[in-house]
């Protein structure tokens, strides 16, 4: 079985998947950088402009939610576009 699985070659199947993922990653890099901030910026300004207690406690938790979550994509996308060398590098050697 494993003889049939190591003749298949699967580069050009896995170049183009690749070549996509490398190609969507700056753009991605650069949308999160725009939007998040801005959505924090409103979750701020959501929160100087709470009144009661509640809502200013339910804005708390929202902008921190929102800048863990940016934070978190953030660098998971850094670390894939950093990555993705490594993973042509694996890819070809197995292929």
């Amino acid at each position: 079985m494993k003889r049939i699985i190591g003749a298949v070659d699967l580069s050009p199947v896995i170049q183009p998947v690749l070549e996509i993922i490398n190609a969507i990653l700056w753009p991605a890099i650069a949308i999160v950088g725009a939007i998040g901030p801005i959505y924090c910026i409103i979750l701020g300004i959501k929160l100087a402009k709470a009144d009661e207690q509640n809502s200013r406690e339910k804005a708390k938790k929202d902008l921190i939610g929102a800048i863990v979550g940016f934070l978190v994509i953030f660098v998971l996308i850094v670390a894939m576009k950093i990555a993705m060398p490594i993973l042509e590098t694996w890819v070809g050697r197995r292929i």
